[in-house]
């Protein structure tokens, strides 16, 4: 569970940037661990997400196996739907293994515009 708050300026687009750089999670194929940086952005609307509770349930994900794209899809899908931001966009960027570095890239909702990634 996702735990919002009211945004403090409904009226004002603004980016509200957020990184995890100790993400984990299970390889589905491996079982071995995998590390990544989950970098969040977003414009809120109506509710902003709680720090707290977004740490909680990426923790979460820590004994989950997913490939990156899927767990990087599903961290955007369940953001989306607490908060409904007007536009949001998770970067899931994964360490090497196998000498390949994966970085995953999601986007919901219209153009950020000025407020690139």
């Amino acid at each position: 569970m996702i735990d919002t708050f009211p945004n403090p300026c409904p009226q004002r687009d603004y980016r509200i940037d957020m990184t995890c750089p100790e993400f984990t999670c299970v390889c589905p194929k491996t079982g071995q661990p995998d590390f990544a940086e989950i970098r969040i952005a977003y414009i809120p609307d109506a509710l902003c997400v709680e720090l707290k509770s977004l740490k909680i349930y990426l923790w979460g994900y820590r004994d989950q196996g997913a490939f990156h794209e899927a767990v990087t899809n599903r961290i955007l899908d369940d953001l989306v739907a607490a908060v409904a931001p007007r536009a949001m966009t998770v970067t899931g960027a994964f360490n090497v293994r196998g000498g390949i570095t994966t970085v995953v890239t999601a986007h919901h909702g219209a153009s950020m515009g000025s407020f690139q990634f």
